[in-house]
């Protein structure tokens, strides 16, 4: 039997039919400020997209959006400064921020020296 998830004691149906002030009260301090000064004319828009066609892919720039219970089971497209990064909204990220799942650097990959490199930092000791 697989375990049912709980955030703060509720289950996802029970937090889906909160009103936005009881479900703040469930987070921590910095997402209940933020969810307290009152969402953005950009995040009221993609909640309500996302309310409208619950099934469609929506791409967003709003890396700072608290993540609702509205928003569980949806496939976001959070803009990561160069592209689109697709995001599967689940019960666990509930309470954070959609720009922590879009990474906005990579991994360094260092290699030869690049153009304009001097004689001497192309040397390369053989031991």
């Amino acid at each position: 039997m697989a375990k049912k998830f709980l955030f703060q004691g509720k289950t996802i149906e029970q937090l889906q039919n909160m009103s936005l002030e009881e479900f703040s009260k469930l987070l921590k301090s910095r997402a209940r400020r933020a969810l307290k000064r009152g969402l953005t004319t950009q995040e009221k828009i993609l909640l309500e997209n996302i309310k409208r066609e619950p099934n469609k892919f929506h791409k967003t720039h709003c890396r700072e959006m608290v993540i609702l219970p509205e928003m569980v089971g949806k496939k976001l497209g959070v803009h990561n400064g160069k592209e689109f990064f697709p995001v599967m909204i689940t019960e666990e990220m509930l309470g954070h921020r959609l720009g922590e799942f879009s990474h906005t650097t990579k991994e360094v990959k260092h290699s030869a020296p690049g153009i304009g490199a001097t004689k001497s930092s192309k040397y390369i000791p053989l031991k």
